[in-house]
């Protein structure tokens, strides 16, 4: 198993750099992992072509290469180069499947009478529906993490190596200020639950690849 970095994340506003309103376009970290013959992407947040690109550089492949997609959460800028993975088998944690399903259709009542949100809506229930549910071993030596709060069914990925166990957190911990802070997001939909789970993060893992940064190193690890 090997794995690395495609895209490094940001959030749109980082209320720890004492930022309000939005700055940037936010986008979450991409990492890709090569399991035997399986090529893993796991959260897929830039356009197509952008990510396409990163690809090339960071390891010589295209998104032609993808085998299968895995999302931490349903979150739509997590989610932009889907329609260049069309090939692929797209996987979610089946919690958060289960959420997203229930959120779009309380979502949908709500819009009655709004033609454009009903459309948008139905374009989401739609994508959501070419998800399969992720298996506890997605493939050799790459296994989920649950990890719900920040949505109620988001998950991580583990990859227990010989020397180091890296955890791939998604926005239970969303950069490296919020790990040395041990704060969770404030968009959280259950900030109790996403506290319990960075712990979790904080207990297991010697290498964190947080959702909108770089890798990072557990600093309570000597």
């Amino acid at each position: 198993m090997e794995w690395r970095i495609v895209s490094i994340g940001t959030l749109p506003s980082n209320p720890l750099w004492n930022e309000t309103g939005p700055q940037r376009t936010g986008h979450a970290t991409t990492t890709v992992i090569k399991s035997d013959d399986a090529v893993l992407l796991v959260d897929p947040s830039l356009p197509p072509q952008m990510l396409n690109a990163r690809l090339q550089e960071r390891w010589g492949l295209d998104l032609s290469a993808i085998t299968h997609v895995f999302l931490t959460s349903f979150d739509p800028d997590r989610r932009r180069s889907l329609g260049g993975l069309e090939h692929a088998t797209w996987y979610m944690h089946e919690p958060e499947i289960q959420s997203a399903a229930l959120a779009i259709s309380e979502e949908l009542q709500l819009a009655s009478g709004d033609d454009e949100l009903t459309l948008l809506l139905e374009q989401h229930r739609n994508l959501l529906a070419n998800f399969e549910v992720a298996p506890d071993a997605l493939c050799a030596g790459v296994d989920l993490f649950p990890l719900h709060g920040y949505t109620p069914g988001s998950c991580g990925i583990l990859l227990p190596t010989p020397k180091r166990t890296i955890l791939i957190c998604g926005d239970t911990v969303a950069t490296s200020e919020h790990l040395a802070r041990a704060i969770v997001l404030a968009n959280c939909a259950d900030i109790e639950m996403a506290q319990d789970s960075f712990k979790e993060c904080v207990e297991i893992a010697d290498v964190i690849v947080p959702g909108r940064d770089n890798i990072v190193l557990n600093p309570t690890r000597s």
